[in-house]
C-alpha cells in the first residue's frame, strides 16, 4: 500500500516499525510503506533481502530506504510483491504501466533483481521473441577472445577492439574512394600493386587486421558452420577475399599473355571492395535494426513494388503514350519508352528528360504523381511499426546482454551501512 508518512517524529516512526513491521521506501518524489512480510515473499530479490543488499540504499538522515529510480515503475514492482497472496502460482503479477517504455521497465526489473524467470516472462508478455543465452566456447581462453571480438558491450577492452575495427573499416573505405581522386598519379589507379603505393600499403594493413579478426573469431566460435554462413560473416569474407585474389591475379598476370583479361577481372574485384562498407553493420546497431526492418517488411515492399508500381507503371505508361504520342513523339516513342516516365513520375523524382505537353498528358501526369505518393505512403505505417519494434527490441537486448554477461549480478553490500529496520525489529 502507498501512503504519505512524512511528518512523523523519529520516535513515532520507531513505534510504527516495531508494531507493524512497516518499511518506509522513497522513490524520487513518491513515498511508500509496505510490510516486511510482503517483501519476504520474494527473499531472493533486492527488496526481499533486507539484511544484505538492501542496506546500501538506507538513508540514515531521513530514516528511509531511498531509490533514485523510475517512480511509475516502482508502483508496478511493489504491486508484484503485494499480489503474491492472490497469485501464488505466478509468484505475483507484474504489469508494466502504459506510460513507462518497455526498455525502461526492463531496466527496473533487472535493478530490483526480480529474477531471470520474471524478466523472461515479462519479455514474453511484451511480445518479444525468446532469446536464447548466447552460446560460448568451452575453453576459457576462447571464451575470453570470443567476448572481446564478438560482444563489444561486455568490457572496456572489447569496446576498444570494436572501435579499432571501425577505424580500419573507415580507413579502408576512405582509401578506396580517395585513390580515384584526379590529383593523385595514374599509377595509383591502374590496379598496380607496388610497395611504394601508399594506398596499397593502407589496404594491406587494413586487410591484415580484418584477416586476424576473422580468423580469431572463427577459431573461437562455438559453432563453425553457422558462423561461416551468417550474413555478417559472409560480408567479412567478401571484404577480405578479393584482396588476396587481386594480389594473386596480378602476380600471375605480370608478363603473361593473359594480362589484359586478368586486369579486367581485377577491376571487378576492386569494385567488390565497396561492399566493405557493410562491415559497419556489425558495429552499428542502427544499421542492424534497419536491416531487420527491411527483412520483416518484405511482404509490404513486395506489394509496393510488384503490385502497386508494376500495375500503375503499365496503366500510366500506356495512358501517357496515347495522350502524348501525336504531339510529343520524341519523348514518348512507344509504351515501353513511357514506362520510364511513369516510374520516375510515381517516385516523384522527375528528371525532366520526358514530360507531357498536352492537357490530357498533364492530367495523366498529375494522376500518376498522386498515385505514386499514395503507393509509397500505404506501407509506411507497417514499416514504421516494424522499425519501432526492432528498435525497442535492440535496446532491450542491450540491457539483457549486459545482464547476461555480468558475472556478479548482485548489488555490492556497504558494510558500514546498517539498516534501520534491522536494528529495530
Amino acid at each position: 500500500m502507498r501512503k504519505a508518512w512524512c511528518g512523523k517524529t523519529k520516535k513515532e516512526l520507531l513505534q510504527t516499525v516495531a508494531i507493524s513491521n512497516c518499511i518506509p521506501i522513497c522513490v524520487i518524489s513518491g513515498r511508500f510503506e509496505t510490510t516486511l512480510l510482503t517483501l519476504k515473499t520474494h527473499p531472493s530479490t533486492l527488496l526481499g533481502d533486507d539484511r544484505k543488499r538492501l542496506k546500501a540504499y538506507f538513508n540514515h538522515t531521513k530514516q528511509e530506504y531511498f531509490f533514485n529510480r523510475n517512480r511509475p515503475s516502482f508502483d508496478a514492482i511493489l504491486y508484484y510483491y503485494q499480489s503474491f497472496q492472490w497469485h501464488p502460482e505466478m509468484g505475483g503479477r507484474l504489469i508494466r504501466p502504459s506510460n513507462v517504455p518497455v526498455d525502461v521497465f526492463a531496466e527496473e526489473i533487472i535493478f530490483f533483481q526480480l529474477g531471470e524467470h520474471v524478466y523472461e516472462r515479462f519479455r514474453e508478455e511484451e511480445g518479444f521473441i525468446k532469446e536464447e543465452t548466447p552460446p560460448m566456447p568451452q575453453s576459457h581462453v576462447q571464451k575470453t577472445l570470443w567476448r572481446l571480438f564478438e560482444y563489444p558491450e561486455t568490457s572496456m577492452a572489447a569496446t576498444i577492439i570494436a572501435i579499432v575495427s571501425v577505424i580500419f573499416i573507415l580507413t579502408s573505405i576512405a582509401a578506396f574512394i580517395i585513390e580515384t581522386w584526379p590529383p593523385f598519379p595514374e599509377k595509383y589507379k591502374d590496379n598496380t600493386v607496388l610497395a611504394d603505393n601508399p594506398f596499397f600499403i593502407v589496404e594491406s594493413t587494413c586487410i591484415a587486421w580484418f584477416t586476424v579478426e576473422f580468423i580469431v573469431r572463427f577459431i573461437c566460435s562455438p559453432f563453425k558452420l553457422p558462423f561461416l554462413f551468417s550474413f555478417l560473416n559472409i560480408v567479412d569474407i567478401v571484404a577480405i577475399v578479393p584482396y588476396y585474389i587481386t594480389v594473386f591475379l596480378w602476380a600471375v598476370a605480370d608478363g603473361s599473355s593473359n594480362q589484359a583479361s586478368n586486369l579486367a577481372i581485377l577491376r571487378v574485384f576492386r569494385l567488390i571492395r565497396v561492399f566493405r562498407v557493410l562491415k559497419l553493420s556489425r558495429h552499428a546497431s542502427g544499421l542492424q535494426v534497419l536491416g531487420k526492418t527491411i527483412s520483416s517488411s518484405v511482404k509490404e515492399l513486395a506489394m509496393l513494388t510488384f503490385i502497386s508500381y508494376s500495375i500503375s507503371v503499365i496503366l500510366y505508361g500506356a495512358a501517357i503514350y496515347f495522350a502524348e504520342h501525336e504531339e510529343n513523339e520524341e519523348m514518348f516513342a512507344s509504351i515501353p519508352h513511357s514506362f520510364w516516365w511513369a516510374l520516375i513520375t510515381m517516385t516523384t523524382v522527375g528528371y525532366g528528360d520526358a514530360y507531357p505537353i498536352t492537357g490530357w498528358g498533364k492530367l495523366v501526369g498529375a494522376l500518376c504523381a498522386i498515385t505514386g505518393v499514395l503507393s509509397i505512403a500505404l506501407p509506411v505505417p507497417v514499416i514504421v511499426s516494424n522499425f519501432s519494434y526492432y528498435y525497442h527490441r535492440e535496446k532491450d537486448q542491450t540491457v539483457y546482454a549486459d545482464y547476461l554477461f555480468t558475472d556478479d549480478k548482485t548489488v555490492t553490500e556497504d558494510s558500514d551501512n546498517i539498516g534501520f529496520i534491522n536494528d529495530h525489529l
